[in-house]
């Protein structure tokens, strides 16, 4: 085992010996536990014996960051990068990347053979894996584990889930010998506390030393209407307790970008910094600025030099940037950020705050899962700094002081499967394999091997119902059949309803002294036989009678019941490859699949990586974007690559050309939809041109200033916005088939987008 310089701790031994005897392995530890490690020693194997090894994150932040700690670490020769826009010495023996272009990778499209993509490679690490919870991506990790060569030992890192023996069995299903080392472990304790607004001049221990909640703690008051919007901020009052009780610096987390703003400014003022931390901070900053002018006039310089800090997405990548190198070298000491800052990203604290419990949604306030609390509150303690790490959660009229208390004392939450097939997926399989064997290989799927748990409460339900109608039957004293009874139930209803009318007509005909008619005489017998008939049958006169009835009606409306949750169980089971057929039917009926091969079409779809690989590809193969200048395909790309957003912003209007092209778009996207409908496929389709006159603009040359005072929204997200339009450009520059007139206008639009401050990760 490669010696480190300092004891490794049980869980860090058990794993690399794992590795060292050819075993993959899921390390399932807390934020903090020192994970890297393990990866750190597979690196020094591989370095050893001249093999490669690959290391993948979920965000491109992250491995740009690896990137460098690595460079720094085993000399930048040895180290490489390749993420969706960048691409450093690609054949290095140790290759950071992110988990999307493994995963492109291994499908052997835009990146060569997958052998050539492969050589030589021992090891692949997969940080973050607990991302396969990740709603729109999660699918990305399981396509990795299962695409990955046998012969590649898996290190795949997570953070502390319920299940993590079940992901283990998985990928010894699916890949090869995998062992699980799992611990809860933290190099550094947490201590929690409450802050109580009545008692503004403290931090209140959250529980007591035998694990139950502090009774000083009061609730908070409930406060509606006009009352709420007045609601004091105490953001001052615990920043400056934890200032006091020397628990800084702190990770204050929130759920909006505009309050992180907001408690930013309203802690300004309080004394945090000494002179000389002031003197390094300005002269960092002015450094820093130097090298990046288009941050000349940010308005948050003057809070950096007050030690406060907001980071979030609507921030420019250069500037979280700047605040995360001044918070790890320790003179900034509270960052007010959103919950994305407890994704992974290197920035310590000896103290978290998290601001509520629980947050809101569109469809209204939710608790935290036990998850994200652990992710968040896992950011406090510093390994070889700090022998506590401590946490604050704000009391708010939201949650309760014992709901919060539940949340600390909860186990983190079971990964789910988010495997979900799409265009590329079904393109991508059905190249290099028949449908059996792509069935094969979606049946391989987390989501399907832990389809157990997921129909588990379906089964369940199944269970109760038939033991339900199991335990309704009923034995006749008169040994009637069900069949028998319902004749007699049918003679006595229809008996009822004629005597019922043969009484109402007597008594009309009485009431006008009108002799009866044969007709109605004749019915009147018959009534009277029906009479006769039903004493023939033994329910006319046992008891039972009404029971028996009733359970036949309830036993019926039970299997009826029954059916409907046979079916959903069937659906749930092959959930993932009935969606695989459905998305490969949309295929054929746009001729991307024939007889279960990709066509020409197909094949150039199938290196398309986007949200909805189709649309893209009809756009191209429209023959609409031939004729636009590169500023005008921006504008027409950002449309189309831009989600619908939850800000309410106006739209300035661009040039005429993008506005004809959008308009013959949306023909295609009806088209689509139409086809998706019909085969019940959930793929998004977009047109949202928010930011197309922006980026319009931009390439035609305007400057930052210029774009960013356009219209009220963070510069983050238009800096996003520009990137994903860069993204699917790049596409066009390398995908088959794609007109040559349309590839030298996306490569001139990426070199035009791609200037300060875009092209700054």
């Amino acid at each position: 085992m490669y010696e480190f310089p300092f004891e490794l701790d049980d869980f860090q031994k058990e794993a690399c010996e794992f590795i060292d005897s050819g075993k993959s392995v899921v390390v399932c530890a807390p934020t903090g536990a020192g994970k890297t490690v393990i990866a750190q020693h597979a690196i020094h194997r591989a370095l050893e014996n001249g093999t490669r090894i690959f290391y993948t994150t979920p965000l491109k932040a992250l491995s740009n960051q690896k990137f460098f700690d690595f460079s720094e670490k085993y000399g930048s020769e040895k180290v490489g990068l390749l993420t969706g826009d960048t691409s450093i010495n690609r054949n290095a023996q140790i290759v950071i990347m992110t988990t999307e272009v493994f995963r492109n990778m291994l499908y052997g499209t835009n990146f060569g053979a997958v052998a050539d993509n492969m050589k030589d490679v021992r090891y692949v690490v997969l940080d973050e894996v607990h991302y396969m919870n990740d709603e729109q991506r999660g699918t990305v990790w399981e396509e990795s584990i299962i695409y990955c060569p046998t012969n590649v030992q898996i290190i795949a890192l997570s953070a502390t889930v319920a299940n993590a023996d079940e992901l283990t069995d998985w990928i010894n299903t699916v890949h090869s010998k995998t062992e699980l080392v799992n611990t809860d472990f933290r190099p550094v304790p947490l201590r929690f506390f409450y802050f109580d607004s009545s008692q503004p001049d403290k931090l209140l221990p959250l529980l007591t030393p035998s694990g139950q909640l502090n009774k000083k703690i009061k609730p908070e008051k409930k406060l509606w209407g006009h009352n709420r919007k007045k609601q004091r901020s105490y953001v001052k009052d615990i920043v400056r307790n934890l200032n006091n009780q020397d628990m800084l610096p702190a990770i204050y987390f929130t759920f909006s970008r505009k309050k992180c703003d907001e408690q930013m400014e309203k802690c300004a003022g309080l004394d945090l910094i000494t002179k000389g931390e002031r003197a390094q901070i300005r002269q960092f900053v002015d450094e820093y600025i130097a090298e990046n002018p288009h941050l000349y006039n940010n308005k948050h310089i003057e809070y950096l030099l007050c030690g406060v800090a907001s980071h979030h997405a609507g921030l420019l990548p250069s500037w979280k940037n700047l605040v995360e190198k001044l918070f790890q070298k320790g003179l900034i000491k509270v960052v007010f950020a959103t919950e994305t800052l407890a994704a992974g990203i290197n920035m310590p604290a000896r103290s978290t705050v998290i601001s509520s419990t629980s947050k809101r949604t569109d469809s209204g306030h939710r608790m935290l899962t036990a998850s994200e609390f652990l992710q968040m509150s896992g950011r406090a303690g510093r390994r070889g700094m700090d022998e506590i790490g401590y946490v604050t959660v704000v009391g708010t009229q939201f949650q309760t002081p014992e709901e919060v208390a539940e949340l600390v004392l909860s186990d983190a939450n079971p990964l789910e499967s988010r495997f979900s097939p799409s265009y590329s997926m079904v393109l991508n399989l059905l190249q290099r394999f028949s449908l059996d064997e792509a069935k094969e290989l979606i049946l391989k799927s987390f989501g399907y091997f832990s389809s157990g748990a997921r129909l588990k409460p379906l089964l369940q339900l199944k269970s109760s119902m038939e033991g339900e109608i199991k335990s309704r039957e009923f034995i006749c004293p008169n040994k009637l059949s069900d069949f028998e009874l319902h004749e007699y139930d049918k003679l006595r209803h229809l008996y009822v309803q004629n005597r019922q009318t043969y009484k109402k007509i007597t008594k009309q005909e009485r009431s006008k002294n009108r002799p009866l008619s044969d007709e109605v005489i004749r019915f009147g017998k018959e009534t009277k036989a029906m009479l006769e008939k039903m004493h023939d049958y033994p329910c006319d006169i046992c008891k039972l009678y009404k029971k028996h009835t009733k359970n036949i009606e309830v036993i019926n409306r039970l299997e009826i019941k029954l059916k409907k949750l046979n079916k959903e169980i069937d659906r749930q089971r092959d959930i993932f490859w009935n969606k695989f057929l459905a998305h490969r039917s949309v295929l054929i009926e746009f001729g991307y699949l024939k007889d279960d091969y990709p066509t020409e079409k197909g094949i150039t779809t199938s290196q398309i990586r986007s949200e909805n690989e189709l649309y893209v590809a009809e756009i191209i193969f429209s023959h609409i974007l031939e004729n636009l200048t590169p500023a005008q395909l921006s504008a027409v790309v950002c449309a189309i690559t831009t989600e619908d957003l939850r800000m309410d912003i106006p739209y300035i209007p661009f040039s005429e050309p993008v506005r004809k092209t959008l308009n013959n778009i949306r023909n295609i996207k009806r088209k689509i939809e139409r086809t998706q409908n019909s085969y019940s496929v959930e793929a998004p389709l977009y047109i949202n041109p928010y930011f197309s006159s922006l980026i319009e603009l931009w390439v035609e040359g305007a400057d930052w200033e210029t774009i960013s005072g356009q219209m009220d929204v963070g510069e983050g997200d238009i800096v996003r916005s520009f990137k994903r339009v860069v993204d699917v450009l790049r596409q066009f520059t390398t995908i088959s088939n794609v007109p040559e007139a349309l590839v030298f206008t996306a490569r001139e639009a990426i070199e035009k987008i791609m200037r300060e401050p875009v092209d700054i990760d």
